[in-house]
């Protein structure tokens, strides 16, 4: 990166993307601080605790920025998320509870950082978390990067519609109240730029006023595994009741994901040797009549995810709407088949290394599951052909942060473009 370019603040709630940006931003020494929620070191004491009290925490820590300047609460996280437990805090209030804490937190470590900068930096916030720290940073005439973590307000209409379709399925979920895309709508006022991780979503950023100009398509960044680059992947000549096709699905089971298609899809091939294997969280109420064929398995580690890549034939995600899907490149790093929608990051090249879905629905799931059990050597072709991971390392992603525009607005001037009516 050249000389000139300034140092970047990045300010991330979780540990998305496996903290992929400050990681190819560290990795050049581009990377100021990292200001995150919760930071627990391998050796920490904090991993004595008990199981319940850091389920969620024990891997927020990433060997890549060991070396790194990282700004962590995790003490406050711990009191901040029992307080919203002892005051029955739950769904979007929780949310945005915790978003709120998280900025607060973090002001008070940009206000501790910005004296010791000898140049204006480049500050990264992902979006629904961002707003104060956007409007600190312009203040201060920062470059401001918004990363826009999924397609906005246009796949909240979408799964509305889905639930409408489906009211037998009883799901947990709840549109967002209208203050939150209100602050979505300043968030992408004040972010010079936006990174999206997909054309889908740069579509659906577009449908609702973001200038295209103001928008940058990064793809996600992923780093295979050291035990997927010698896995071998074996198919039989034919699937049968001994040797069935092992569909997997992993992610949460909500109807975004396309699970409604996906059950419908089952009740199509109700006779054929197929297994579906549903592992992730369950968002909606498992069917009263669960097909035999259908394992729930519910939710697993990140460290457990593994065996299900390496057991399964095909990998399913029919999502109706998605900022890229992560779980696409898990899968392609254990060289299984991928069958996609189109409304996600473009992972699956079409009878490359996989099939993409025209349509979300049970029939076009069904033909596609089809065609795999009729063509397992076809399976064997895909799965050779899905170790291409160039386009999502972290040298790449480097590249692309590297040839964003770095000039910020001027202190006080407004962002270009009409966001929705």
């Amino acid at each position: 990166m050249p000389e000139t370019s300034p140092l970047w603040l990045c300010c991330q709630i979780g540990a998305r993307e496996h903290y992929a940006i400050p990681r190819a931003l560290h990795q050049h020494r581009q990377l100021a601080h990292l200001i995150t929620d919760a930071w627990v070191l391998p050796q920490s004491a904090m991993n004595l605790l008990p199981k319940a009290v850091l389920a969620n925490l024990r891997e927020r820590f990433h060997p890549g920025l060991t070396q790194a300047s990282v700004c962590a609460f995790t003490g406050s996280l711990i009191a901040f998320e029992l307080a919203q437990r002892l005051q029955k805090k739950s769904g979007w209030d929780r949310t945005i509870a915790r978003n709120s804490w998280f900025q607060q937190q973090a002001l008070r470590s940009l206000d501790a950082i910005a004296p010791q900068l000898n140049s204006p930096p480049t500050l990264f916030a992902y979006s629904y978390a961002a707003l104060k720290l956007l409007r600190y940073a312009k203040k201060r005439g920062w470059r401001t990067i918004l990363g826009q973590i999924d397609p906005g307000i246009v796949e909240e209409k979408l799964v509305l519609e889905e639930h409408a379709k489906h009211p037998s399925y009883e799901s947990n979920w709840q549109a967002a109240p209208s203050q939150y895309w209100t602050n979505w709508q300043e968030e992408c006022c004040l972010a010079d730029r936006i990174i999206v991780n997909s054309l889908w979503s740069s579509k659906a950023l577009q449908q609702v006023g973001i200038p295209t100009n103001k928008i940058d398509i990064i793809p996600l960044a992923y780093q295979p595994p050291k035990q997927s680059c010698d896995f071998v992947r074996i198919y039989p000549s034919t699937f049968s009741t001994e040797r069935p096709l092992r569909v997997l699905f992993l992610g949460q089971v909500i109807l975004r994901k396309g699970i409604a298609a996906l059950l419908e899809a089952v009740e199509i091939l109700r006779n054929q040797p197929i297994e579906f294997w549903i592992v992730g969280s369950q968002g909606i109420a498992k069917p009263q009549q669960s097909h035999e064929k259908v394992r729930w398995i519910g939710g697993v580690p990140r460290s457990v995810t593994a065996k299900y890549y390496q057991l399964a034939d095909v990998f399913l995600f029919p999502t109706l709407s998605d900022g890229f899907g992560l779980t696409q490149l898990e899968a392609q790093a254990w060289k299984l088949p991928i069958l996609a929608s189109r409304f996600c990051g473009q992972v699956v090249q079409d009878k490359v290394n996989g099939l993409i879905l025209h349509e979300v629905t049970g029939e076009a799931i069904a033909d596609a599951l089809l065609l795999c059990f009729n063509n397992p050597r076809q399976l064997e072709i895909f799965s050779q052909q899905s170790t291409n991971t160039q386009n999502f390392s972290l040298l790449q992603l480097q590249h692309h942060l590297q040839t964003l525009p770095i000039k910020a607005e001027g202190r006080g001037q407004k962002a270009e473009g009409h966001i929705y009516e």
